[in-house]
């Protein structure tokens, strides 16, 4: 199925998790934030919420400077 991560559509399998998307495409990081169609998902959260087609996922990492 396609969903949409951080503006670039993504084929990813059925059922995958919030979880499982971050851990597949963070870069390593382990400290990021995702919205799901707008919402903040709390990391609470990520192993139980499914993505369906259409999606839209930002998955964001903070940057360090000043």
């Amino acid at each position: 199925m396609q969903v949409t991560v951080n503006g670039t559509v993504a084929d990813v399998t059925d059922e995958v998790t919030v979880a499982e998307l971050v851990a597949e495409r963070s870069g390593g990081h382990d400290r990021v934030a995702v919205a799901l169609n707008g919402d903040v998902v709390p990391r609470s959260s990520w192993a139980g919420t499914r993505l369906a087609a259409g999606d839209a996922l930002e998955v964001l990492a903070p940057t360090a400077g000043g």
